[in-house]
């Protein structure tokens, strides 16, 4: 399939590669070769198809500006970068934010949180699932569907796991609109304190510009209520779902199956020990409301923010870069060796001619920590904060060592104790269960931060901004190690003499579809399929086959890229294109 892929990127007519790609119409072709008659998948890529210079266009620009301008990288999660280039420059210009404005933007990340993961649960994962869908692929598991009553129907109130298949059909099942409305809550709470959404002007280094009053803070928490409910039905209902499909077909936990390999920054600032300081981060790091760490093959390794981010490394091997040479800084500012791959060293280097790069089949890099292949989503916070047992003391948020335990207050429903257990497998199902719990404990993170905050504005705090300090001369290094809704977020910049001098970005999705190591280990998107077994029945040739099970293995990431499998029928001549839908409708 190699030869297949660089034929499409490498064609020698002349066209450039993105034109090429216009073919597979996304700016993520993920190629599988498949063994319809083996059902199996004999192998895989993913080709970020186009190439996303953001970095490039920061060096000189005013400091001030720099969050609204790098917040751009993304069109509806404008917010966490501007948060991340903010945590980023305080850090090079020794800013410490004040409590009041630390408390703020972690009630703004709240809000894209909860949008992200209900969106992403029942507007793009979940049709996947939905009668529809299970109807047309697997008519079996629709009949027993029927059947099989919901454990969870008194706080769901779906009395068959049929009900909740047809709830989630797209675009007017009763799951799908109500989270729609749940989106929109979400996104006018943010606009109470930040002004608009998504692209809010009101995070900046050193804090935030806009001074909420008890008044907007209380209205804020209340737009927010709807989700105590909502989450408790979540996690009820995709429990059923997934503990229906796995008695039906237990080969489908090897859907999307991978060792568990995750890196998170964790998130949500304590204010009480956040100082932006770099010689500090461990210790801020470790009171964030969830925890920072790496986890090989389900191992918790470490919780210190600083090995985090000298563990990372940036291959190009499989991409359409030119390696760097340069070496300027050997080690972090607390003294720590850096490798020549770190970010605070990486270039942009993108090759003259992409036809030239004979193992290159991506503008995506390879990102590793410790050399591992690693992924990252909003599940990596729960399952991290479940292991490291270092959340802050909390009314709601118990970490067990083995689970995460979540009080979740009365509304219409009543108080209800939930407790996520780290899996012993880790998969497709698994990934998407996290994110069920993550939305409850978005929830209950956001109402300690509430809490905190009003307790603020009722001691008489005003105080929301530190001023901008002028950039002392030579080398100044930052770090914003912080998330977006899909997963880990940082942006590292190299200040000389207060310019911009060098500055990189690392996002979620790009990290996620990482083409091939150096050595050979696929990335995490590619490991995944490449271990997917094919479950789908009612396929009579290559024409038919819908290829949902790989579909659920890479919706699975919430990739936020426009993304088509493009599958290779072994035996055939047959490319079939089949578009993951991605967009948000709103």
């Amino acid at each position: 399939m190699q030869e297949q892929i660089h034929r499409q990127f490498h064609s020698p007519a002349g066209n450039t590669t993105e034109q090429k790609l216009e073919n597979i119409a996304g700016e993520l072709a993920f190629y599988c070769h498949v063994d319809l008659s083996a059902r199996k998948i004999i192998e895989t890529a993913a080709a970020a198809t186009k190439f996303r210079g953001y970095e490039s266009i920061l060096p000189g620009k005013e400091l001030a500006k720099i969050g609204l301008v790098s917040s751009v990288a993304s069109g509806i999660c404008g917010g966490v970068h501007a948060t991340a280039s903010a945590l980023c420059l305080e850090m090079a210009l020794e800013m410490k934010p004040p409590p009041l404005g630390i408390q703020v933007r972690n009630l703004l990340l709240s809000c894209q949180y909860l949008n992200d993961n209900a969106m992403h649960l029942f507007v793009l994962a979940g049709p996947d699932y939905s009668e529809a869908i299970v109807r047309a692929t697997n008519p079996e598991i629709w009949q027993r569907a029927l059947q099989v009553k919901a454990q969870g129907a008194d706080i769901h109130r779906f009395q068959t796991v049929a009900d909740i298949m047809r709830a989630l059909n797209k675009p007017n099942g009763a799951l799908y609109q109500q989270a729609l409305e749940m989106v929109r809550s979400a996104r006018k709470a943010y606009a109470i304190l930040g002004g608009k959404y998504p692209h809010s002007e009101s995070i900046v280094p050193g804090g935030i510009t806009f001074l909420p009053t008890l008044a907007e803070l209380d209205a804020f928490n209340e737009k927010l209520q709807p989700f105590y409910d909502f989450s408790k039905k979540t996690i009820a209902l995709w429990n059923d779902l997934f503990d229906f499909l796995l008695r039906e077909n237990p080969a489908y936990a090897d859907v999307g199956r991978t060792s568990a390999n995750m890196v998170d920054f964790g998130q949500w600032d304590h204010h009480q020990y956040y100082d932006a300081s770099y010689a500090n981060c461990d210790l801020w790091g470790d009171h964030r409301w969830s925890t920072p760490g790496a986890v090989i093959e389900g191992k918790l390794i470490t919780t210190r923010l600083s090995e985090l981010n000298t563990g990372l490394e940036e291959f190009v091997e499989h991409s359409f870069y030119q390696p760097w040479q340069q070496h300027p800084f050997l080690h972090d500012p607390n003294g720590n060796p850096l490798s020549l791959h770190h970010p605070w060293n990486k270039k942009i280097l993108p090759v003259a001619d992409p036809r030239l790069a004979a193992q290159a089949y991506s503008w995506g890099t390879t990102m590793t920590w410790r050399r591992h292949s690693f992924e990252v989503g909003a599940y990596a916070r729960i399952y991290i904060s479940a292991l490291a047992q270092k959340i802050p003391p909390s009314t709601y948020l118990e970490s067990t060592g083995h689970s995460l335990k979540l009080r979740l207050l009365k509304a219409d429903l009543p108080e209800q104790q939930v407790e996520w257990i780290v899996p012993q497998i880790w998969n497709a199902f698994e990934r998407n269960r996290a994110r069920a719990y993550a939305l409850a404990f978005n929830q209950m993170v956001t109402l300690e931060n509430y809490h905190i905050a009003r307790e603020l504005i009722l001691g008489g705090e005003t105080h929301i901004r530190s001023p901008m300090k002028l950039p002392p001369s030579g080398h100044c290094l930052g770090v914003g190690l912080w998330g977006a809704g899909r997963g880990f977020l940082a942006h590292w910049a190299n200040l000389k003499d207060g310019v911009i001098e060098n500055y990189q970005l690392a996002i979620p999705s790009r990290i996620n579809a990482s083409p091939r190591t150096p050595w050979g280990v696929p990335g995490a998107l590619e490991q995944a399929v490449l271990n997917t077994p094919i479950l789908e029945t009612a396929f009579h040739s290559a024409d038919d086959f819908q290829g949902i099970d790989i579909q659920r293995g890479l919706q699975s990431f919430d990739p936020c890229m426009k993304t088509t499998a493009r599958i290779l029928v072994q035996g055939t001549n047959t490319v079939l294109d089949r578009v993951v839908d991605t967009s948000f409708p709103i």
